[in-house]
C-alpha cells in the first residue's frame, strides 16, 4: 500500500474513507507496518491522533481525491462523508454546491458551513484548485466545532493545502480533456401530439379547436435538440515542490476551462490559479511561513433553475409547431416578423416566433444573440503569514495574519431586439459594467503547552483573534444609445451626451469580531480521553445587550481495547466509545439588523403649506438581538474488526434555539421593514454509519468504503401564536411549502387528491353532511379533492403536509481495485426520503407544451385515475392548485464516477527521469437510477430547495487524462 505522510503538518492518510493502492509497492506492504502509522487529523488550531479523537470528524485526504477530475473543489465531498449532504446546484459550468452538515440549522440565517483554508476563514472554496488540497476535515458535532464559536453551528470544514517536503525536487503534471452531453431529456409532446392535446383542451373549454389537421404537422421542432449540445472540459495543472532541512516550498499553476451543454457560447466557466506555500526554519526555535493563492475566473451562465424565461424554460414550454428559423418568404414577410429589430440567423432568416406561447418564452437561438459578450469575472488573492516560536521546551507561540482581497464584477451589452410582443428592447441599447472589491483580514495568536507526565498527556491551547469583514465598495456605470449594433463594438470610449450616462456607487458595511478561545486535551495512557473547549466571541452584528457570547463544549472517549482486561483477538481489533456536548452559534445574518435607520419618504407641510423633507425609522430597534444558539449531543463508537474492517456509528441530536427571523407586526406601526428577532427553535436528529474494508494481496488490492446517514428534522416552535411560515411560491398557485411547527423544514403543503371523478354520478355522490355538493363546479375528469378537515367544503383549511423536501437518507460508496499496473475506481451516491415539486410548465400560459405523461389524461370513464382532463376552463383548479399531483419521489442512486487507469512500469519511464506516468479514462454521471421524470433529481437552488423550475441538468462526461511525475 502506498501511504503518503506529511509529518510537518502532522497529517496522514485516512480517517474513514477510501484508500488508493499502488500495485508496484503492494509486495512490500504488511498489516504490521500499517498498524505502526499514527494517523492524525486536523481539529482546528492544531492536530490530534485519530485514535484519541473524541469528536465527530470526517476526513478526506489528497489520495482520496487526486484522481477525481477537477471541477468545483467542494463537490468532492459529495457521498464521501456521512451526514454531509452535498447537492450540486446546477449543471451550469462553475456552479457551486449546497452543503448541509447534519441538516438545516436555521430558516432565516445562512446554513452554509464555515470554511477555513489554512487558518483563513473564507466564504467558500470555489476559488481553490482541487489538486492543491492536502486534506479536508469536516467538524460535524458541537464538541469538535466549538473552537470556532459563534460561526460554527452550521458545521466547520477545515481545508489544508499542500506543503513542500524535504528531499528531492518533485515536478508533477495532471491534465485531462473530455466532452459532455445531456444525460437525460424530457419526453415532450411533438407537433402532432401537441396539436391534438391543445384542440382537446379548447373543445373541453367550450372553444373552437386551434388546429385543423394535427396529423399533418409531423414531429415539428424539438426545442431540446436546439439548446442541448456538446460541452467541453479541459484541465491542466503543474506543481513543483521540494526543500531541505531549513526551507520547504510548494508551488502550482492550474488552468480549467469548461463549456456547458446548453448553448455553450453563453454557458462557460474559466479559472486560472496560482499558489506558493513555503516554510522556513530560521533557528531551532523560530519558524516562519506563508501561503499565497491567486485565482482569476471568467464565466457566463443562463438561468439555471427558473421558470420565467431563459433557454431551458423556453425549450420546455415552447410549442413544437413553431420553426427554429423561418425560410418561407411569405411567413417571413408577415406582420409577426415585421419589426426591424427582429433577430435573424447569419443568412438573414428570422428566428421563429411563437404565436401560441408568449410571455418570456422565446426562441433560444434568438435569446442567445441578446446575451453574447456578457460575462462575469473575479480576482481573488488569499494569503497567510505566520511565525511560530518554541520556548521553554514545551511551549509554542504562533502568530498569524490572514487576509483575502477580492475584486469582481461583470459587463453586459443589451442590443436592440425583438423576441416576441412581450419580450423586446426597442428604445436604445446599453452597455453596463459593475466593479466591486472587498477586503477581509484577521489576526490570530495561539499559545500551546504540550506536556507528558508518565502516562498523562496534556495539551493546553489558549488563543485570541480579531476579524474585520466587508471593507470595500462597488460601482456600476451604464451608457445608453451607443452608435453600435453588436457586442463586438461595445466600448465606453464612445462620445455620448451626459444624460445617457449613469453612475451608481455604494460602500459595504464594515463589521468586525473579537474572540478568545481555549482548549484542553488530555489522555491517560491513550485509554481515557477528554477534550474541553470554550470560546467567547464579540460581534458587531448583534445588539448592545448581546455583543458577547460564550460557547463551551466537552467530549470524552474510552479506548477499551487498551485496557488490561481486553483480550487480544482477531475479531474486534480496536474499540473506542466517545461522546460529547457543545453549544455553538450562528452569526450568518445581515448587518446591523438590531438597529433602526432613518430613511426619506415622510415629507410634510409646515404652517405655510411648504413641503418639507421628512425622515422616518425603517424598522424597530432590537438591542436584544443575538446569535442563534445550537446545542448538540453526540455519542459514537469506532470499531476495527477482522483486521480489515473499520466501522463508525454516530448518533446525534442538536437543537437550534433563538432562530433569527423577521417578526410580523401590524401595519399601523408605520415602519417599512419588519424587525428581526430571535423567535424560533428547530431540532435535527440523526444516525451516521461509515463502513470500510481494505485488503492487499500480492498483485491485487481492494478497498470498499460506504457511508449512510439518517436525518430527522423538526421545527419545534415559531413566534408566539404562529404555527407556520410560508415557503417559496410557484407562479399563481402561491406558496408550495411551509415551515410548520411539528413538521420538517420546507415541507410541501397543499391539497390531497382522491382520484378522478369518472362520471357525474360520482360528483353528485360527493356531498357533505348537509347534502350539499362538496365540489359543485367539478366535471367528469376532474380531481376529487380531499375534505381533510371534514367541514363539507374545500378551502385552504384542507391543505395538508404532502412530504419533505429535505432528504431523510443520504449514502455513498467508493470501490477501489488494482491489479498490477491497472487501477479501477467506482463511486456512487444518492439520497432518499424526499419529494420534488416539478414546476416545469408555465401555468399562466395556456398553450405551453406538455410532457408526454399528459397522453394518459382522462378522456372518458375508466381511462385515468391520476391525470385529469385537459381544458382551457379549469374551474376545478386541477392544474392551478398546489397538490400531490405535482410531487414526485426524489430518491435516486447515481453512478457518479467510473475511472480506469494504467500506470506505465518504471522500467519504461526511469530512463527518461520520470518516476510515474499514469493514463486514465473517466466517465462522470454515467447512470442515474430514479423514478423522477424531470431533468435531474439532485435539486438545490437557494430558497427553491426541492422545486424544479427547469433545472440545468448535470452532464454525462467522458474524460481522458494523464498524471506525470518527475
Amino acid at each position: 500500500m502506498n501511504v503518503r505522510i506529511s509529518r510537518s503538518l502532522g497529517m496522514v492518510a485516512v480517517l474513514y474513507f477510501t484508500a488508493n493502492f499502488n500495485a508496484q509497492n503492494t509486495k512490500n506492504d504488511t498489516l504490521g507496518k500499517e498498524q505502526k502509522i499514527e494517523e492524525v487529523v486536523m481539529i482546528g488550531y492544531g492536530t490530534q491522533k485519530k485514535s484519541n479523537v473524541t469528536g465527530a470528524i470526517s476526513s478526506i485526504k489528497a489520495s482520496d481525491i487526486e484522481n477525481i477530475p477537477a471541477g468545483k473543489p467542494e463537490q468532492v465531498l459529495q457521498g464521501r462523508a456521512a451526514g454531509v449532504n452535498v447537492i450540486t446546484n446546477s449543471g451550469q459550468p462553475g456552479s457551486s454546491a449546497t452543503i448541509r452538515v447534519r441538516g438545516i440549522t436555521s430558516y432565516y440565517s445562512n446554513n452554509d458551513p464555515l470554511w477555513v483554508v489554512d487558518g483563513i476563514v473564507v466564504d467558500g472554496i470555489g476559488w481553490l484548485n482541487q489538486s492543491d488540497i492536502e486534506s479536508m476535515e469536516v467538524l460535524k458535532d458541537g464538541a469538535s466545532s466549538a473552537i470556532y464559536g459563534v460561526s460554527a453551528a452550521r458545521g466547520v470544514i477545515l481545508v489544508t493545502t499542500k506543503k513542500g517536503r524535504r528531499g528531492r525536487l518533485n515536478l508533477s503534471y495532471n491534465g485531462s480533456y473530455g466532452t459532455a452531453s445531456a444525460s437525460r431529456k424530457l419526453d415532450l409532446l411533438d407537433a402532432t401530439q401537441y396539436a391534438t392535446i391543445l384542440n382537446e383542451a379548447y373543445v373541453n373549454g367550450g372553444q373552437n379547436p386551434v388546429f385543423q389537421n394535427p396529423q399533418s404537422l409531423g414531429s415539428g421542432t424539438d426545442w431540446q435538440n436546439v439548446i442541448f449540445g456538446t460541452g467541453e472540459r479541459s484541465n491542466h495543472e503543474v506543481s513543483i515542490s521540494g526543500g531541505n532541512e531549513k526551507s520547504t516550498f510548494y508551488g502550482s499553476f492550474g488552468y480549467f476551462d469548461q463549456t456547458g451543454i446548453v448553448l455553450s457560447d453563453i454557458s462557460y466557466y474559466k479559472r486560472l490559479t496560482g499558489r506558493l506555500n513555503s516554510t522556513h526554519k530560521l533557528t531551532d526555535w523560530l519558524t516562519i511561513g506563508q501561503t499565497f493563492a491567486y485565482t482569476h475566473t471568467k464565466s457566463q451562465g443562463i438561468n439555471s433553475n427558473g421558470e420565467f424565461g431563459g433557454p431551458l424554460s423556453s425549450a420546455v414550454n415552447l410549442d413544437p409547431t413553431t420553426p427554429v428559423v423561418v425560410t418561407d418568404p411569405a411567413v417571413a414577410n408577415s406582420n409577426t416578423y415585421s419589426n426591424p429589430n427582429i433577430v435573424r440567423d447569419p443568412y438573414g432568416n428570422p428566428y421563429g416566433i411563437s404565436t401560441l406561447v408568449g410571455q418570456e418564452m422565446s426562441n433560444p437561438l434568438a435569446f442567445r444573440y441578446t446575451q453574447l459578450g456578457n460575462s462575469g469575472w473575479s480576482d481573488d488573492f488569499i494569503a497567510n503569514i505566520f511565525a511560530e516560536v518554541r520556548f521553554l521546551k514545551d511551549f509554542t507561540f504562533k502568530s498569524s495574519i490572514n487576509g483575502k482581497k477580492a475584486y469582481w464584477g461583470n459587463q453586459n451589452f443589451t442590443p436592440l431586439f425583438y423576441l416576441n410582443p412581450n419580450y423586446s428592447n426597442l428604445n436604445f441599447n446599453s452597455l453596463s459594467r459593475t466593479t466591486q472589491q472587498k477586503l477581509e483580514w484577521s489576526f490570530e495568536n495561539t499559545l500551546t503547552w504540550q506536556k507528558r507526565f508518565g502516562d498523562h498527556n496534556l495539551n493546553v491551547l489558549a488563543g485570541t483573534g480579531y476579524y474585520e469583514y466587508n471593507i470595500g465598495f462597488g460601482q456600476t456605470v451604464t451608457h445608453t444609445n451607443l452608435p453600435i449594433s453588436s457586442y463586438q463594438d461595445a466600448s465606453f470610449n464612445y462620445f455620448i451626451p451626459q444624460d445617457q450616462k449613469n453612475v451608481n456607487a455604494w460602500d459595504y458595511i464594515n463589521t468586525h469580531k473579537a474572540s478568545y478561545f481555549g482548549r484542553v486535551v488530555y489522555d491517560y495512557a491513550n485509554k481515557y480521553l477528554f477534550t474541553g473547549t470554550i470560546r467567547r466571541d464579540g460581534s458587531s452584528k448583534f445588539g448592545s445587550n448581546n455583543h458577547w457570547g460564550t460557547f463551551p463544549a466537552f467530549s470524552l472517549g474510552w479506548n477499551i481495547d487498551k485496557e488490561n482486561f481486553w483480550p487480544e483477538n482477531k475479531i474486534v481489533n480496536t474499540l473506542k466509545l466517545r461522546g460529547g456536548y457543545g453549544v455553538l452559534g450562528n452569526d450568518g445574518i445581515g448587518d446591523f439588523l438590531f438597529a433602526n435607520f432613518y430613511v426619506p419618504g415622510a415629507n410634510y407641510t409646515n404652517g405655510n403649506n411648504v413641503i418639507m423633507p421628512g425622515y422616518i425609522p425603517n424598522t424597530l430597534a432590537n438591542p436584544d438581538l443575538k446569535w442563534e444558539s445550537t446545542s448538540q449531543l453526540n455519542v459514537a463508537a469506532d470499531i476495527k474488526f477482522l483486521n480489515n474492517f473499520n466501522l463508525t456509528v454516530d448518533y446525534y441530536k442538536k437543537k437550534t434555539s433563538d432562530i433569527l427571523r423577521q417578526v410580523q407586526i401590524p401595519g399601523y406601526v408605520g415602519v417599512t421593514v419588519a424587525p428581526t428577532a430571535n423567535i424560533g427553535d428547530m431540532e435535527n436528529e440523526g444516525v451516521e454509519v461509515e463502513l470500510g474494508y481494505r485488503k492487499n494481496w500480492t498483485d491485487f488490492g481492494v478497498s470498499v468504503n460506504g457511508n449512510f446517514a439518517y436525518l430527522k428534522n423538526t421545527v419545534t416552535s415559531l413566534e408566539s401564536g404562529r404555527l407556520y411560515i410560508d415557503g417559496p411560491g410557484f407562479q399563481s398557485m402561491g406558496p408550495v411549502s411551509r415551515i410548520q411547527v411539528g413538521e420538517s423544514y420546507g415541507s410541501f403543503y397543499g391539497y390531497k387528491t382522491l382520484g378522478i371523478f369518472q362520471n357525474q354520478d360520482q360528483i353528485n355522490a360527493y356531498r357533505n353532511a348537509s347534502g350539499q355538493l362538496i365540489l359543485p363546479d367539478a366535471k367528469p375528469g376532474d380531481f376529487i379533492w380531499a375534505d381533510t378537515n371534514g367541514d363539507g367544503k374545500i378551502t385552504d383549511l384542507d391543505k395538508v403536509n404532502l412530504g419533505n423536501s429535505v432528504p431523510k437518507y443520504t449514502f455513498g460508496m467508493t470501490v477501489n481495485m488494482n491489479y498490477k499496473n491497472w487501477d479501477l475506481m467506482v463511486f456512487a451516491q444518492g439520497q432518499a426520503g424526499n419529494k420534488i415539486f416539478q414546476g416545469l410548465r408555465r401555468l399562466d400560459i395556456l398553450n405551453a407544451n406538455y410532457q408526454t405523461a399528459i397522453l394518459d389524461r382522462w378522456t372518458g370513464e375508466g381511462t385515468s385515475n391520476t391525470t385529469p382532463r385537459v381544458t382551457t376552463n379549469d374551474t376545478n383548479h386541477n392544474y392551478t392548485w398546489m397538490s400531490d399531483y405535482y410531487l414526485q419521489k426524489g430518491d435516486y442512486v447515481r453512478v457518479k464516477l467510473v475511472q480506469l487507469g494504467y500506470t506505465l512500469p518504471q522500467t519504461m519511464t526511469q530512463n527518461f527521469g520520470v518516476s510515474k506516468v499514469r493514463f486514465y479514462i473517466t466517465a462522470e454521471n454515467l447512470f442515474t437510477f430514479t423514478k423522477y421524470t424531470g431533468y435531474d433529481p439532485e435539486i438545490a437552488a437557494g430558497d427553491s430547495f426541492g422545486i424544479d423550475r427547469a433545472y440545468y441538468p448535470q452532464a454525462k462526461t467522458f474524460l481522458f487524462g494523464a498524471n506525470i511525475t518527475f
